[in-house]
């Protein structure tokens, strides 16, 4: 009885101490979780040159924490179930292997990654912490109380969807992940958030255009540049390409 006592007595300690603790040292400039999915639900309208499919999108700080969880349908079901986890993936990616100097989208890593490529063996590190994952309740999911929430979730994903978020400071502090449609579609969907959110202050990245755009230079299975990633459509691959024009990023 008086372990359990102890037990209770510092899980209520632990409530109370994180209660003080304000949501902006969290947040670091993050969108909140109304922001991202007005966002998010503005772009999904527009043309990404994919199916035209709901959306999930998540948010990390730059400590890997995610900020928050949104989906752009009514309901959770409106969109892939399993694409929520992904959404996650693509911005713990963006962020852990991003730096306040150069910027890698996971659109970057798709040829990196693979057998023979300069970082083949990424996709296996740092796995998704299934607990965090997949735990809570079901009612919670997407919404402000997301059961992913203020924890770590990990994974690693290589295709596109994540960007790394830049303050007008020039700051990395977190990134985006955003799943639900092609992989193509989804980069040009994040691609989009992160300008409305005006969070785009990308100082360099691998890119023809010095940013973390995707690149199209798969030939014959190689890519030239080394940070290739596949074309879903010709449409998407368009709609990518002139990104950097149609949706600048800010100049530092």
């Amino acid at each position: 009885m008086k372990r359990t006592t102890s037990i209770f007595q510092y899980f209520c300690a632990a409530v109370v101490l994180s209660s003080f603790i304000p949501f902006s040292s969290w947040a670091q400039g993050l969108p909140s979780h109304e922001q991202l999915r007005a966002a998010l639900r503005a772009v999904v309208q527009e043309d990404n040159g994919g199916f035209g499919l709901h959306m999930w999108a998540t948010v990390v700080n730059r400590d890997g924490v995610v900020m928050a969880v949104v989906f752009s349908g009514e309901h959770r079901g409106d969109q892939w179930p399993g694409s929520r986890v992904i959404s996650a993936q693509k911005a713990n990616t963006a962020n852990a292997f991003s730096l306040p100097g150069l910027s890698l989208s996971t659109a970057n890593l798709f040829s990196a990654v693979q057998p023979g490529g300069s970082l083949y063996g990424l996709q296996h590190s740092n796995p998704v912490d299934t607990k965090v994952a997949y735990g809570g309740r079901s009612w919670r999911i997407g919404t402000p109380h997301d059961p992913m929430t203020y924890r770590k979730i990990g994974g690693v994903n290589v295709f596109g969807g994540g960007l790394a978020l830049y303050n007008a400071a020039g700051e990395l502090i977190g990134a985006i992940g955003v799943s639900g449609d092609s992989s193509c579609a989804d980069h040009n969907i994040a691609w989009k958030v992160r300008d409305a959110l005006n969070l785009d202050y990308v100082p360099g990245g691998v890119s023809a255009t010095g940013d973390d755009n995707i690149a199209y230079d798969i030939f014959d299975g190689v890519s030239t540049s080394g940070w290739g990633h596949p074309v879903c459509s010709s449409e998407a691959k368009t709609i990518g390409e002139n990104l950097p024009t149609t949706h600048p990023i800010n100049p530092l």
